[in-house]
């Protein structure tokens, strides 16, 4: 059984674990348009946050990927998202992140990341007959000066409101922190240094092209730290890729 349904997280190597021919080039498109075609997080403006975000199902059956329609606004495409109450900076707020470029959707390595994501969650058979919903997340940390800081969103522990959570490590590059916490959910919206003895199951740094790691929603909290400049003088880079898998058809629990 998965550690994924046991304790609630797991981590990946997917770089040895993927592996095939032509692994090598696909990552280098993926890590290159990380570098070059992300656009400043319009709800973060000078915190140095880059991102991306499209949509797309995932059919049980036939296990195909089918990406969702997006919105156009001023000639350019955005895909929305819903977080609901789960982030506590953008609480019950629909955001439009600039979409994701077509011929990388294509992405030989992509697909399989989302279909290897897909494979590790865990569903109940009834849940299987429609589509599940899976989102995509490019977002890069940049900090270019010596007194620069990159924070993720939420920045404390928390959930993510999706039943599943994927992150893959794309690039880093000259950066100090960008330390992955997981913990208890009661700690959300604590610091990892604010927990107390037990609270943290671990805390890891992911460094190595494709170093993953997977969190079951109900079961965990999870964080990253900020990011600094590190000791040479040249910016410095955190990319990554996010994945969450929910269902199509969710209901409306009473609190």
């Amino acid at each position: 059984m998965s550690e994924l349904k046991t304790q609630g997280y797991k981590r990946y190597d997917y770089m040895k674990d993927l592996y095939y021919e032509g692994i090598e080039k696909d990552y280098e498109e993926l890590r290159d348009y990380f570098r070059n075609d992300l656009p400043e997080d319009e709800y973060a403006k000078g915190l140095n946050r880059f991102r991306r975000y499209s949509r797309a199902l995932v059919l049980p059956t036939s296990r195909q990927i089918e990406w969702l329609p997006n919105i156009k606004k001023d000639d350019k495409e955005y895909a929305a998202y819903f977080q609901g109450k789960f982030n506590p900076e953008h609480p019950g707020d629909y955001r439009e992140f600039a979409a994701i470029d077509e011929p990388i959707l294509n992405n030989k390595l992509l697909r399989k990341i989302i279909m290897a994501d897909y494979d590790e969650t865990f569903w109940n058979e009834e849940d299987l007959i429609m589509p599940i919903h899976v989102g995509v997340h490019f977002v890069k940390l940049r900090v270019e000066h010596e007194n620069d800081i990159a924070v993720s969103s939420p920045n404390s522990l928390h959930q993510d409101g999706e039943p599943f959570t994927f992150a893959h490590l794309i690039e880093r590059r000259n950066v100090e922190g960008g330390t992955n916490a997981i913990g208890i959910p009661e700690v959300r919206h604590q610091l990892p240094e604010d927990t107390k003895d037990g609270e943290l199951h671990e805390v890891f740094e992911i460094t190595k092209p494709l170093e993953s790691y997977g969190v079951a929603d109900h079961m965990v909290s999870h964080y990253v730290s900020p990011i600094t400049r590190g000791e040479k003088d040249e910016e410095g880079l955190r990319s990554i890729l996010l994945i969450d898998y929910q269902l199509t058809v969710v209901a409306e629990m009473d609190e």
